[in-house]
């Protein structure tokens, strides 16, 4: 696939599936994963309005060996049957992983990997480099970088500059911590180069300047809502795209800091709004501790507030 058709599919809702486990040993439940994938699928979510992310934080792969984040992966390709595009999510702590991790998903059938500076130590961006060109040498798969400036060295301006020469590297998950215009400036910079992600709830103001999706974690639970935000945005209707924001995503993220003075993880929260609609679900691998029982009657309170249709009672 040729750089600007890999471009071009990289767009819309960026969903983050979580990883689903067995109650009791916690092994793999694919199943689950084939079922959920479906229903985004059933939801609307196709080719040039989404894509999915399998093994992501939000999917737990901090938590799994690296044969359980291919088996993952695989899941989601094979459920998808190429209906949306797929990424599997590479974030490691060394390069010969990253390698490993970029031919499984080419080997797969992935179309992306979405790749981030290696956490615990802090690389320099010189290490950066050598490491995503380590990952675009290995495999025929799109690229996407993804700045996690929490959890590691943050990525300058100045190092996608570098990135955007690689071929491969199409896409460029953003947020920033910099302050007042720093993520407008990444946008406005890079949208002709890549498929710009919003990551930092600006959709509408991303859109206006030429970004070409965004983060959108309700989209797992309420996929009509998620693909109709989306054409909200493509069709310049600004003012109910930021509405509808307030109305579904605020309360959502605001759940999510009540979960986070709880305990630590990502997509707990995903899959107890997935359990919410009777979709299976699980709680998350140690060390995040389960949610379900001490957050279940707030997340139905706040699903049943925003309308998403068929919450259990």
């Amino acid at each position: 696939m040729d750089r600007a058709t890999r471009v071009e599919r990289l767009c819309g809702c960026y969903v983050t599936v979580p990883t689903m486990f067995r109650d009791g040993d916690l092994e793999l439940d694919l199943p689950a994963m084939q079922k959920h994938v479906n229903f985004l699928i059933d939801g609307g979510l196709k080719t040039g309005n989404g894509v999915i992310l399998a093994g992501g934080a939000a999917g737990d792969f901090s938590t799994m060996s690296f044969d359980e984040r291919v088996a993952v992966a695989e899941t989601v390709v094979d459920a998808a049957q190429g209906r949306v595009p797929v990424i599997m999510g590479a974030q490691t702590t060394n390069t010969r992983e990253l390698v490993a991790i970029a031919k499984a998903a080419e080997r797969v059938g992935a179309d992306y990997i979405q790749v981030s500076p290696p956490y615990y130590f802090a690389s320099t961006e010189g290490d950066f480099h050598e490491y995503v060109v380590a990952a675009a040498e290995a495999a025929d798969v799109g690229i996407i970088v993804y700045n996690t400036h929490w959890t590691s060295s943050n990525v300058s301006l100045d190092m996608v500059e570098r990135l955007a020469e690689l071929e491969n590297v199409v896409g460029l998950k953003w947020s920033t911590g910099a302050g007042f215009m720093a993520f407008e400036r990444a946008v406005v910079r890079f949208a002709e180069r890549f498929s710009v992600i919003d990551n930092q709830l600006s959709y509408v103001t991303s859109h206006m300047i030429g970004a070409r999706g965004i983060e959108l974690h309700p989209t797992n639970y309420w996929p009509q809502w998620g693909v109709r935000q989306w054409e909200l945005l493509e069709s310049g209707q600004y003012v109910e795209a930021e509405k509808e924001l307030i109305r579904v995503v605020m309360p959502f993220y605001e759940v999510w800091e009540e979960v986070e003075k709880y305990t630590t993880g990502d997509g707990h929260l995903d899959k107890l709004c997935l359990e919410m609609i009777g979709l299976g679900s699980s709680r998350a691998r140690p060390p995040t501790r389960d949610i379900r029982d001490g957050f279940r009657e707030q997340v139905r309170a706040m699903m049943i507030q925003c309308g998403v249709p068929g919450v259990v009672g």
